[in-house]
């Protein structure tokens, strides 16, 4: 397939019946996702309402540095920052990057119910600096938040989105001028960085009635210096093989690490499928990512973190596992630490309690 190249402000909304992942209305997998079912279904929520464990979340305060603009603004390039689950925050030739900036209470259509944060974001939308452009992997709650859009549209001057989800932004009010849309292995030049849409294994919707109306992707970030993987979410599939091929080696991936289950095995990765993605697409330096701040899933809460980091040991692949919002050298990131085994907060962080 041909990658094909848009500029920025693009929005090709009408395009979409040329896109080879559309069809009837909806967008497709390479691979056909196989459906819960009724009885599977059933046995899911089941699960989550009554056989939760104990420690899905935190039970004390887990770590998270306190960051403040003029923090930001003092970083070197190839900096990045987790802000929590998949919100990261670059640095890149002296401009800033956001991927799925969730900065609100709880990921879901109401604000009184839905999972909710183990911990505040590093700082607030107001503290952050201009933001040379966000990156949106697809419109579920915990990736694309209604409220941090639109704090964040007066401060930004690029929104890059899989094909679908930057109409959402339009209809939120988001300038048309500012979105620029892409299908898989697309390509685009925002301000000196090169920005490929690849292929991802997963569902798109925020409602009952919108499954699948827009796309979902991974991405690809190239300063000509400095490659970075960004999966979005992702069950295992050979398009990590293809990316890497294509666009690597990358001298970071940050691949998606938590919110698995047996039930739900070709839209979310088990941990050694992390790292076998990592592996794929050629990365140098693997980070997990989805992970340390919502409640998604049936594991407890520190076991992401726990089997990639065995998982990472046994087959000699180096780890970054950043404390949510220490800064982290993209290109000589520092050892991962266990920080989710502390409890408590250490010197110089600030922290706030798991949910109640």
């Amino acid at each position: 397939m041909s990658i094909g190249l848009l500029t920025c402000g693009a929005h090709p909304a009408a395009s979409y019946d040329r896109s080879p992942q559309y069809g009837d209305g909806r967008f497709h997998n390479v691979a056909r996702r196989v459906p819960l079912g009724f009885v599977r279904g059933a046995r899911v929520w089941w699960r989550f309402l009554f056989h939760k464990p104990t420690d899905a979340t935190p039970s004390v305060a887990i770590p998270v540095h306190a960051l403040t603009r003029q923090a930001l603004l003092d970083a070197p390039d190839d900096s990045l920052w987790r802000l929590g689950h998949s919100t990261l925050l670059m640095k890149l030739e002296g401009h800033f990057w956001l991927t799925d900036p969730v900065f609100s209470e709880r990921v879901s259509p109401f604000s009184f119910m839905g999972p909710k944060r183990f911990h505040a974001p590093p700082l607030s939308i107001e503290e952050l600096p201009e933001i040379t452009g966000v990156i949106i992997s697809h419109d579920h709650y915990d990736h694309l938040d209604h409220d941090a859009v639109l704090a964040l549209a007066p401060k930004v001057r690029h929104f890059v989105t899989a094909l679908g989800v930057g109409d959402r932004l339009l209809a939120w009010g988001v300038p048309q001028e500012k979105i620029t849309q892409l299908d898989w292995w697309q390509e685009t030049q925002v301000e000196g960085l090169k920005i490929a849409a690849t292929p991802a294994q997963h569902f798109s919707g925020r409602g009952l009635s919108d499954g699948n109306r827009t796309l979902w992707a991974s991405w690809v970030l190239d300063t000509g210096r400095t490659r970075i993987f960004f999966s979005g979410d992702s069950g295992y599939f050979d398009g990590f093989a293809r990316i890497g091929e294509r666009y690597g080696p990358f001298d970071l991936a940050m691949v998606e690490t938590g919110a698995y289950d047996a039930d739900w095995p070709d839209v979310h990765m088990q941990p050694e499928q992390s790292l076998q993605a990592h592996l794929d697409v050629r990365g140098k330096v693997l980070m997990p990512i989805h992970n340390g701040t919502f409640d998604l899933a049936l594991h407890p809460w520190t076991e992401p973190f726990e089997r990639i980091t065995a998982l990472a040991r046994q087959h000699g692949v180096t780890l970054a596992a950043p404390v949510m919002g220490e800064r982290l050298d993209i290109r000589a990131p520092a050892p991962a630490t266990p920080w989710w085994r502390e409890g408590t907060a250490g010197e110089g962080m600030s922290a706030r309690g798991a949910q109640e």
